[in-house]
């Protein structure tokens, strides 16, 4: 018998027999949704057009690892088991990479050059910010010769329209990035005595204002723009100098708001720069947060106002207080401000045409978060950790325990304010894990069981995932270095034609 004849019948055999149809599980819903998501996934077509629009969307700390988590407690807010939602971002008409995050001498990155790569095409050095490699952290005499161009200003020359909005200060790290250059991220208010001819952030964003780069900004930081006891509305400022650069925005024409009602005041008409300042250090949480506007609230007026120029506009969007619940080592803060985040990426894909705009979601690095536990599904994400069930779906009522006859949540960090080792008066570190029981662990002031004791949770060098949607938004594909998605973005503006 020829024997390439038999394989290739034995194949054709196969072939027939595996029609989805006809397998015996056709008829189950995980069968039927994996079928319908290949055709959508087949039915997606590369966007080739030119973007007229970016929309950068930032969950500052938000890698895999939280997003996963904000995923399941969106879910199960929503009254599901959270492990099968869909976030506004994760659905078929987004494609998605792998984001690796390291700086060009860190392993584990700093939010200044992870931003900074977004804004320039370029890996940056810790702690600077838009900044060539050359450049030597603390030192500003490197600033001027090593001073990147901007993704914002090649926007401007284009004739479009730039803006920033964060949950953060307008002069932290990430917002920072659209605008600044500095040897020194902590410089927001102030430079050292002979730095001469460096300018701090704050100034710094005034002076792209002025120079029409930046014409809309919201965030928090209201005490590095004006002088110490000087208030503003809602905010004091702090800094050393005479120099109160709120009242220098509002004498080029730009509208002042410090808190919601001025906020909802604001002419969105494009005819006025906008500076928006509603603390003087960072925004609220989204679970504290009164008197002053949402993320989703604030990306709505940045669209509506952005869009009066017929020419277009770049606007990056910055959750930044994801980064700092993280930092406490507070679960339930993070996730709420995961879910304000989401719910700001859902009202720019709303307000936006995939047509003409691009919009990349993504984050700037991961946290050192950690998932504990054989959990069943549907365990409370903020919670502990549930036995599986052996019939059913959902989790049993029975706690999984650790070795130490306790349980866990299912949610912990590997360093941070919540390390079960404590402090001695003798200067060493002893302790062990206190019992828990789900009221305490779902608190929202609660700080997850840590290993490493730290005052701050550090960062992590995990990779983080990028959603796109729009023209060329297909480029974002395999495992890509960060500054990769700045040339996505500036194909789609300017790369298109050629």
């Amino acid at each position: 018998m020829n024997i390439r004849f038999a394989v290739s019948a034995l194949a054709l055999t196969a072939a027939t027999s595996a029609n989805a149809q006809d397998l015996a599980q056709s008829g189950s819903d995980w069968f039927v949704a994996g079928q319908t998501t290949i055709q959508e996934i087949l039915d997606r077509q590369p966007n080739t057009n030119t973007a007229r629009n970016v929309i950068v969307l930032v969950a500052d700390g938000n890698g895999v690892s939280t997003n996963y988590a904000t995923r399941l407690f969106m879910g199960q807010q929503e009254g599901g088991l959270g492990e099968d939602y869909v976030l506004p971002y994760e659905g078929n008409d987004f494609y998605n990479a792998l984001v690796k995050t390291y700086n060009i001498n860190a392993q584990t990155p700093d939010s200044a050059p992870t931003a900074g790569a977004l804004n320039t095409g370029v890996k940056q050095r810790f702690n600077l910010i838009n900044l060539g490699e050359n450049a030597i952290h603390d030192d500003c005499t490197t600033e001027a010769d090593n001073g990147l161009d901007l993704f914002s200003e090649m926007m401007t020359e284009a004739g479009k329209s730039v803006g920033i909005v964060s949950t953060a200060r307008i002069t932290h790290a990430t917002p920072a990035a659209v605008y600044a250059r500095t040897a020194n991220r902590n410089w927001e208010d102030a430079v050292p005595e002979e730095c001469e001819s460096s300018r701090d952030i704050a100034t710094q964003l005034i002076d792209q204002m002025e120079a029409g780069v930046i014409d809309f900004a919201l965030g928090g930081g209201g005490r590095y723009f004006a002088p110490e006891g000087t208030a503003h509305g809602e905010i004091t400022g702090s800094r050393a100098d005479d120099s109160d650069l709120v009242a220098r925005a509002m004498d080029l024409g730009a509208q002042f708001a410090s808190n919601q009602e001025e906020f909802d005041a604001l002419s969105l008409d494009g005819s006025a720069p906008v500076l928006g300042l509603f603390e003087d250090s960072h925004m609220m949480y989204e679970y504290d947060r009164t008197g002053e506007p949402s993320l989703a609230e604030m990306t709505a007026a940045a669209i509506e106002y952005l869009s009066t120029n017929e020419d277009g506009f770049y606007l990056e969007i910055e959750a930044g207080r994801v980064d700092h619940a993280n930092h406490a080592g507070n679960l339930y803060r993070t996730l709420t401000d995961g879910v304000a985040f989401a719910e700001a990426v859902a009202i720019a894909d709303e307000m936006t045409d995939d047509e003409d705009t691009l919009l990349i979601v993504t984050a700037d690095h991961e946290h050192a978060i950690a998932f504990n536990g054989y959990c069943g599904r549907g365990s409370d994400i903020t919670g502990l950790c549930y036995d599986i069930a052996q019939e059913g779906i959902e989790h049993t009522d029975e706690l999984v325990l650790a070795a130490d006859g306790k349980p866990y949540s299912i949610v912990g960090y590997l360093n941070g304010a919540g390390s079960v080792l404590i402090e001695q008066e003798d200067g060493t570190f002893s302790g062990e894990r206190p019992d828990v029981d789900q009221e305490t662990v779902t608190d929202p002031d609660y700080l997850q069981q840590a290993l490493v004791p730290m005052s701050s949770e550090t960062h992590s060098g995990v990779d983080v995932a990028a959603y796109a949607k729009g023209p060329f938004a297909h480029l974002v594909s395999g495992t890509l270095e960060q500054n990769v998605l700045f040339h996505v973005m500036h194909h789609a503006v300017f790369g298109a034609g050629e």
